[in-house]
């Protein structure tokens, strides 16, 4: 079985670098692991313990970023090595400077795995959320090297769980814990006789209270919004903008800031808001800004703290691509809304069933539930509370995790 899965590695790596050739995201994948050892042997020459966090993306490094902290505070020898299977979560990784040297994975064959497991020399492992590296995985476990899972989830139609799954279970079980989000994660590893697992959630909670907490303010959006209630929509695709614009006719007392998922999408999202007078961040025209009613913001590393000054947030993908961070805006203490597709999202599900977050699929249902806000003053305040107590009920997972494998980095 080995070898098929090592054969299908290099299938898919073959069909990536047939992609570079007119793909832009591929061709960095493919360029990013140029030379890597090489680039490795130098970062390692100083190196004698190293903690290997492995993220596919940008979304689990900031899942990751928690825990990377902790580590550093309380075993400040160790050097931290962080590597990526994309380059989004890479280049953002190699400009924020908390690991000590960054990477991308180098391909999943048994030589990579056992050449770059010799090199690093990890003390522990953590794989977030669902990296699974067979030809990785097994050379950890020969070598005694523990690793773990952290901000794991299962659902029962994993292969894992299936009759064909037998190999892939065994190497789930080579793991030395498994920290999962959720019970039905750990009732599911149980059943394939994987028990060194602890329910202590998504480390996402601590990385988005500690954003929250060190956010700068924004001063543009208080003279934008002035005295109008605002509506903050972010990471959002065409769909999520047409149910706005649709939404923000029947609400001339609103105004709203949407900051597009893509934003060399901007001029897109534009025409979609053609019907209200709209500005763009990159193009403010301080003159006249204020009097807009729809400003686009087409640049990165804001949304955080743009939910901070919503009256109401709206959370894009979850019509198409697939939802994106709802506990953003919830950390505020913000009403959440986002589209029909968010049962894989566990955060989501929990705001929906305490009733902070609403799944709408058109701007009529928006409209109505907004509409109730702005009647009972006391409804709304409730759900702002909702939001905020169940980030704050959900506090302290990376603490968790470090106090059960601390033992285990010196």
């Amino acid at each position: 079985m080995r070898f098929l899965y090592s054969i299908g590695i290099y299938l898919y790596s073959f069909g990536i670098l047939l992609s570079s050739l007119f793909n832009a995201k591929a061709r960095e994948w493919v360029r990013g692991r140029r030379n890597l050892f090489e680039r490795l042997a130098v970062s390692l020459e100083d190196s004698s313990e190293t903690v290997w966090f492995h993220c596919a993306s940008l979304g689990e490094y900031e899942q990751a970023k928690p825990l990377i902290e902790i580590v550093k505070a309380e075993k400040p020898a160790c050097k931290i090595i962080t590597t990526f299977f994309s380059p989004s979560g890479y280049v953002h990784a190699a400009k924020d400077g908390l690991s000590d040297m960054v990477s991308y994975l180098p391909i999943d064959t048994p030589r990579n795995a056992r050449k770059f497991v010799e090199m690093v020399r990890p003390r522990a492992v953590f794989f977030v959320k669902y990296e699974y590296w067979y030809n990785f995985m097994n050379v950890l476990h020969e070598k005694g090297v523990p690793f773990y899972y952290i901000s794991a989830i299962f659902r029962e139609k994993q292969h894992f769980f299936r009759s064909y799954g037998r190999w892939f279970a065994k190497h789930l079980a080579y793991a030395g814990h498994f920290f999962v989000q959720d019970e039905n994660s750990r009732n599911l590893l149980g059943a394939i006789g994987i028990n060194e697992v602890t329910v202590c959630g998504d480390t996402r909670f601590d990385r988005v209270k500690k954003i929250a907490d060190d956010a700068m303010p924004i001063d543009f959006v208080e003279s934008f919004r002035g005295d109008s209630k605002l509506i903050v929509a972010g990471s959002t695709w065409r769909p999520d903008e047409e149910l706005l614009s649709s939404l923000l006719a029947s609400l001339p007392a609103f105004k709203l800031v949407v900051a597009p998922h893509e934003v060399s999408r901007a001029e897109e999202v534009k025409s979609v808001f053609s019907a209200f007078k709209t500005a763009t961040y990159s193009h403010i025209d301080n003159s006249t800004f204020s009097s807009c009613q729809v400003l686009i913001v087409d640049t990165v590393g804001m949304l955080s703290r743009l939910y901070r000054y919503g009256d109401i947030s709206y959370v894009g993908g979850a019509f198409k691509t697939g939802l994106h961070n709802t506990l953003e805006p919830a950390v505020y203490g913000k009403p959440v809304f986002f589209g029909p597709r968010y049962e894989r999202f566990n955060e989501a599900v929990g705001l929906v069933k305490a009733k902070g977050a609403f799944s709408v699929r058109t701007s009529e249902e928006m409209l109505r539930i907004v509409q109730q806000f702005l009647q009972d003053h006391e409804y709304y305040k409730h759900t702002c509370q909702v939001c905020e107590g169940y980030v704050a009920g959900n506090l302290g997972a990376a603490m968790k995790i470090f106090d059960h494998v601390k033992n285990q980095i010196k």
